[in-house]
């Protein structure tokens, strides 16, 4: 009825992260077999008074039987107890042990019945052999009564051959209902020990969940203290030195400046401004992967395609450090299937790997090798021919704001695109891993999930804008308050063919659509008079084409800034700080299609 203890300590983890009432029943178990020295221990001293009684039995062949009985008790009793412990995994089985908890208690149940068989022809023995039956069976119910199913089972297995035996006979029948006032009484007092108990066990498995609770905590705030420091740290560095490259060259252009601005500091400047959007974003998206708030656009993808893209907008800065770069994609990949993922982030972690490669090589090549699928699953490789890493490097590499210090000296960023790469790659249910060797170079590997009965729409992308609509050019109207914004989104529209209207608030910009025929909307999220989302309510409520023209959201990455959008007929969200290739993917994805819900293009 009892097998050996374990403590919760000695569980294995399934076991511990098991839900409260599977916690509640192996405690219990553990309880139970607590007991079992003092179940020994009374049934060791049964044993003489049983063996007296039954020398006035008149069957030896019985009384032989009842020994034979206790000793296989007892034989499978230590046979249970040794291979528990022989066999520690079994311990948080609670559906056995229960099983086996049950079937001792039986065994017990069953001598009961054999010492009262005994009893019946004991002559003058009779009674007391009765009540030491009886007795037993009380013992048998107090000690399953940490275990609730053993404790309804083996009550009455164990009770109801010394009481029916001791009402058999008119002569026993009073000591019969003392017996039974006896036995309900144990019971009594049973339940109520089990009720107890698991009460007990339930506030001590409230105590170790708050404990546990306090001490992730710790550990949370512990790593959000590490990666605060991180992020000011590094952020501190890239932004100071960033910005100090820009202000020297406009030092340099200002009116006090001594001569003119050449091309290659306006390029410095130029480079350090993109440095630090780069970092500003990786870090944005770090805390947004961090937080849960990054969301996610799963569809089918050209992966091909997206390959090709990226090494045909990284292949110039490939070229100025003398470096070949070279795709190798199946032509036929789009009739086997198609990637299952995000495609701006699924962009982001490709444009990442290919700009670490030309980033730390020196020289020679790189080649970006997509692999044929297998198993629901496809690979695209980034290999260069670089300094190469140690394995204690490359898993540095991985963690975030980390930087290698024998090949990353002077160059700059925040040490995220890595790991926010290995994030998002998990988030899309995919894999990025790597391998490098010294001397030799680094392999980067994404896998990400393929399905076979999908395939991939037309790629919209900056340099292949598939769209009859984009082919033209449109007239935009863009409303930003911010001067710097306005300038760059203007750039780019005008380098792609459109023609810009611009307007300084929201009013204003629902003044001009009011005279002017629009045939696409950039509105600011936040602007002075009225902000994004009311002025696209009020151009729907105009009349005219410019009332039916497509509004794209322009945003600072803020979660309720593009919520504001969601509801009032917006066709695509772009993030600020907004390029030529963002603003071009933006606008085709726009007029190729009509998404169900507010999309995010970066």
């Amino acid at each position: 009825m009892q097998t050996a203890s374990t403590s919760q300590a000695s569980l294995p983890p399934s076991a511990r992260n098991d839900s409260a009432p599977r916690k509640t029943a192996l405690q219990s178990l553990d309880a139970q077999a607590a007991l079992l020295p003092y179940a020994l221990v009374f049934f060791g001293v049964a044993l003489p008074i049983f063996t007296w009684a039954c020398s006035f039995a008149t069957d030896r062949v019985w009384m032989t039987a009842s020994f034979a009985i206790f000793a296989v008790n007892w034989a499978v009793f230590y046979a249970i107890i040794d291979w528990l412990k022989r066999h520690p995994d079994q311990q948080a089985n609670v559906e056995r042990r229960t099983r086996i908890h049950i079937f001792g208690g039986l065994l017990w149940a069953g001598a009961l019945a054999q010492i009262t068989w005994v009893a019946l022809g004991a002559g003058p023995a009779r009674e007391p052999l009765l009540l030491l039956a009886a007795g037993g069976a009380a013992a048998c119910i107090f000690f399953s009564a940490p275990n609730m199913a053993a404790l309804l089972i083996v009550t009455p297995a164990a009770a109801a051959a010394p009481l029916l035996a001791l009402h058999s006979d008119p002569s026993s029948q009073t000591i019969g209902r003392l017996a039974l006032g006896g036995i309900a009484l144990v019971m009594a007092l049973s339940l109520i020990f089990n009720r107890l108990l698991r009460r007990t066990f339930a506030m001590t498995n409230a105590h170790d969940a708050l404990l546990e609770e306090r001490a992730r905590s710790l550990d949370e705030a512990e790593q959000m203290a590490k990666t605060k420091s991180d992020l000011v740290s590094t952020l501190s560095r890239e932004i100071r030195t960033g910005l100090t490259g820009i202000a020297d060259t406009l030092g340099a252009a200002g009116a006090g400046g001594r001569s003119a601005t050449t091309r290659e500091q306006l390029n410095a400047a130029l480079g350090s401004a993109q440095d630090l959007i780069a970092v500003l974003n990786a870090t944005l998206d770090t805390v947004g992967a961090e937080s849960g708030d990054l969301d996610l656009e799963v569809q089918p993808l050209d992966i091909a395609a997206i390959a090709r893209e990226a090494v045909g907008m990284a292949r110039p800065l490939a070229a100025a450090k003398g470096l070949e770069l070279n795709v190798h994609a199946d032509e036929g990949l789009n009739e086997a299937g198609a990637v299952v993922a995000d495609p701006t982030r699924t962009r982001q972690i490709l444009a990442n790997l290919i700009a670490n490669a030309i980033k730390y090589t020196v020289r020679g090549r790189i080649e970006v090798r997509l692999e044929p699928p297998t198993e629901g699953r496809i690979r695209l490789e980034v290999a260069d021919t670089g300094p190469g890493l140690t394995p204690g490097e490359l898993e540095q590499a991985f963690q975030p704001f980390q930087r290698i210090a024998r090949t990353g000296a002077g160059v700059p960023g925040a040490g995220l695109g890595l790991s926010l790469s290995r994030r998002l790659a998990a988030l899309m249910k995919g894999e990025l891993s790597a391998e490098s060797a010294l001397g030799v170079g680094s392999c980067f590997r994404l896998d990400l999930p393929f399905d076979a009965s999908v395939h991939p729409g037309p790629p919209a992308s900056a340099t292949d804008v598939d769209s009859a609509s984009t082919r033209r050019a449109l007239r935009v109207l863009i409303a930003e308050d911010d001067p710097l914004n306005a300038a760059m989104l203007r750039a780019a529209l005008e380098q792609l063919g459109h023609h810009v209207l611009h307007a300084q608030d929201g009013r204003r910009a629902v003044e001009l659509a009011q005279v002017c025929d629009i045939d696409l909307f950039m509105l600011d999220g936040h602007m002075p008079e009225m902000d994004g989302a009311e002025v696209a309510r009020a151009v729907r409520r105009l009349q005219g084409a410019s009332a039916r023209a497509p509004i794209v959201a322009v945003i600072g990455g803020d979660a309720d800034e593009a919520s504001a959008f969601a509801d009032v007929g917006v066709s695509q969200a772009l993030r600020k700080p907004v390029n030529v290739a963002s603003v071009a993917r933006a606008i085709a994805s726009t007029f190729n299609e009509e998404p169900p819900r507010l999309k995010a293009a970066s």
